[in-house]
């Protein structure tokens, strides 16, 4: 058995969750100030999340679904994600986005292990302004390796586009950045993606 850890948002998908709420409830302009002062070191991840999620406070579960009725996956994934299931690989997404988005997309491409935060509703079913991190900026690759120390995979593979991808890449047998560095190869898209995959496995056999 073999493992595959994908990031989602920019990866799979170019829907962003966070930003596609801020943009529902038009919070855009206190979700700049929040990502500034992360960014600046001013507050750690956990508190960006947080303020961030205060701003939906008492928005419906409805109003939040209704977001993220529509999902647009990248060209390819669905080939690709077949293709790997056929070889034997068990799939993981691993984001810093909203379970919101990350558990469609998984429904969709039949993705066997999803890590990604969570807003917090109310009996209501409303925001209650606070939520459950469980990925944070650079915690990518302590996922990763729980999840290796549990399958204990024969071959670990981790593909993402971001800086924050780096520590899930550095746990990662092969590593595929579909933009930035710091990974093993550099892939164009996802059809580029499955023939690395592919040449990597065929060198296995050889």
């Amino acid at each position: 058995m073999k493992l595959i850890a994908f990031d989602l948002e920019g990866t799979l998908t170019d829907m962003i969750s966070w930003e596609l709420l801020h943009r529902k409830f038009k919070t855009c302009d206190k979700a700049k100030e929040h990502m500034e002062l992360f960014f600046s070191g001013k507050i750690d991840y956990y508190e960006w999340a947080r303020l961030d999620a205060s701003l939906w406070k008492g928005k419906s579960r409805e109003e939040v679904e209704d977001a993220f009725k529509k999902i647009t996956l990248k060209d390819y994934a669905q080939e690709l994600l077949s293709w790997l299931k056929r070889n034997d690989f068990k799939t993981a997404i691993i984001s810093g986005g909203l379970m919101c988005l990350a558990r469609r997309v998984a429904e969709i491409l039949g993705v066997d292990y999803v890590f990604a935060n969570e807003l917090v509703f109310d009996e209501e079913g409303r925001i209650t302004g606070d939520v459950i991190v469980r990925v944070t900026f650079d915690n990518k690759g302590e996922i990763l390796r729980s999840l290796k120390e549990k399958l204990k995979p024969e071959l670990t593979i981790a593909v993402g586009d971001w800086e924050n991808d780096i520590p899930m890449f550095r746990e990662a047998d092969i590593s595929i950045s579909l933009k930035g560095d710091g990974a093993t190869y550099r892939a164009r898209d996802l059809r580029e993606v499955k023939d690395i995959i592919e040449k990597i496995l065929r060198g296995q056999k050889g």
